[in-house]
């Protein structure tokens, strides 16, 4: 039977800056019915993804804003409660886009099936899910690595830059991951296996991500942007190829050493060196290419040459606490919310 209400986290107001808690509203509405011909889900994990944040602007992009009021955006992992749909029954698991709450309605569009017997649920937020496509999109479609070349990938033991490496050593690249802090850059390196790791808040960061590329960078996979960008721009090949995935570092808008113009710098390097840098959202490649991708990573996880790592937080009511906290870097692997696993 189902409960009479449903809580929901609406976006109160928009940031100015980095978010904080009043941004966000937790709210508690009655439980919405399976419209006609539709399904009615229930929220088992909520994705938490940086492309959040600039959904929470005004700001014209890619995809529309997040109205003041609405429910915050975001994937889930969802079971089919109520089911008018010929093609899902009641107690079938699907990725569903149903946003920050408990129940949400769907009219059976957008969704994709998952079978629990295949690999954990929660896999279809991360490795096997869109960022897991992120990474295999933008490195084998944009980055192109051949073996011998040397792949470096920013925010290295996060969902995307994790596979990222992995996949690179894969086809015989070279794989240098950059993180943050010592516990992270030994993940990366210990358990994930790339061939160097360099740690950004190290003083000497530059000099050591220099030291770790002695025949320079063939391929960057960029989520960061920032002081990254400023320190991996020189040592980029002629020819080399950049993925431009996320710009994390100035998501919440310039402060410190983000707010220098580095326009100019960037286009000379593009120019003298032939770079070929490519902004892509995952959904451009996924109607051709979502198959492979998982039966590649699927297969790379079964036979032990693929490694994830999930950062699990409980709690629908503790989603913005988590979702600030991924902003900040805090979260270790693909950000989660158990909202009724």
């Amino acid at each position: 039977m189902l409960p009479s209400t449903s809580r929901q986290i609406v976006l109160a107001s928009r940031p100015s800056g980095r978010p904080v808690p009043d941004n966000f509203r937790l709210e508690e509405v009655p439980v919405p019915r399976a419209p006609a011909g539709g399904l009615l889900l229930r929220v088992l994990y909520l994705s938490l993804d940086p492309y959040m944040r600039g959904r929470m602007d005004a700001a014209k992009s890619y995809a529309a804003a997040v109205e003041v009021g609405h429910v915050m955006v975001g994937e889930s992992v969802s079971e089919v409660v109520e089911s008018n749909h010929a093609d899902y029954k009641v107690g079938d698991i699907v990725l569903a886009h149903t946003g920050w709450r408990d129940y949400a309605p769907s009219d059976g569009t957008r969704l994709r099936k998952l079978d629990p017997s295949l690999a954990p649920l929660t896999t279809g937020l991360g490795v096997l899910g869109m960022p897991g496509f992120t990474a295999w999109s933008g490195l084998h479609l944009i980055g192109k690595p051949k073996a011998g070349e040397t792949v470096v990938v920013a925010a290295a033991s996060g969902p995307v830059g994790s596979l990222v490496g992995q996949l690179a050593q894969m086809v015989g690249a070279r794989a240098v991951g950059i993180a943050g802090g010592a516990k992270k850059c030994e993940y990366v390196k210990d358990e994930l296996g790339f061939d160097a790791v360099i740690d950004h808040r190290s003083s000497d960061f530059a000099d050591a991500l220099a030291a770790a590329c002695p025949r320079g960078i063939d391929v960057y996979f960029e989520n960061v942007g920032g002081a990254i960008w400023d320190a991996v721009l020189p040592l980029l090949n002629t020819f080399a190829r950049v993925p431009v995935c996320g710009l994390i570092a100035q998501y919440n808008g310039p402060s410190g050493n983000t707010a220098q113009d580095r326009l100019p710098r960037t286009m000379r390097e593009i120019l003298s060196k032939s770079l070929t840098l490519r902004g892509f959202i995952n959904y451009e490649f996924a109607d051709e290419h979502y198959p492979a991708f998982l039966d590649a990573v699927s297969k790379g996880i079964a036979d032990g040459r693929i490694r994830y790592r999930e950062d699990i937080t409980d709690g629908l009511e503790n989603a913005p606490a988590a979702f600030m906290g991924m902003l900040d870097g805090k979260n270790f692997g693909k950000a989660i919310v158990r909202v009724g696993g």
